[in-house]
């Protein structure tokens, strides 16, 4: 009995262990947002091993609020979401594939970028709009005495 209790504490992760397993899963779901380097990995056979396919089914746990917020690269879940699929990660392997993924993903990237540009504009715009009429005070009457 005391082998097996031995064997279970063996089993326990200790914080540090925890945070390198948090650290490192993090950075590779993150690599998972790079169309090139899911190339690499389908023209190597990766995505064709049933541990690493699990290991995908694995790293979903991403998606939940309270640790997608710490991903620096959002469109990683996009990507690992697609990851589940067997015709998605065949097609990986064509050079191609990758690229128009990487192209979409700059386009979808400068879209935002004018889109959040303009709103930040229009909101100064606003807040400025806002400070001047405050500025702008109405004269006073006075009752005449």
């Amino acid at each position: 009995m005391s082998g097996r209790g031995s064997s279970i504490s063996h089993l326990t992760e200790t914080e540090e262990q925890q945070k390198t397993r948090f650290q490192t899963e993090l950075e590779f779901v993150q690599c998972l947002a790079n169309p090139n380097y899911l190339n690499f990995l389908a023209q190597r056979g990766i995505f064709k091993e049933q541990n690493f396919i699990n290991y995908l089914k694995y790293l979903q746990y991403w998606k939940e609020p309270k640790y997608a917020k710490y991903l620096k690269y959002p469109q990683c879940l996009h990507m690992l979401e697609l990851l589940q699929y067997e015709h998605f990660r065949k097609e990986l392997v064509n050079s191609q594939c990758a690229k128009f993924i990487d192209d979409q993903q700059l386009l979808s990237w400068q879209h935002y970028q004018r889109k959040r540009s303009t709103l930040l504009q229009e909101q100064a715009e606003k807040t400025q709009a806002a400070k001047e009429t405050k500025e702008v005070k109405p004269p006073t009457t006075q009752a005449a005495t």
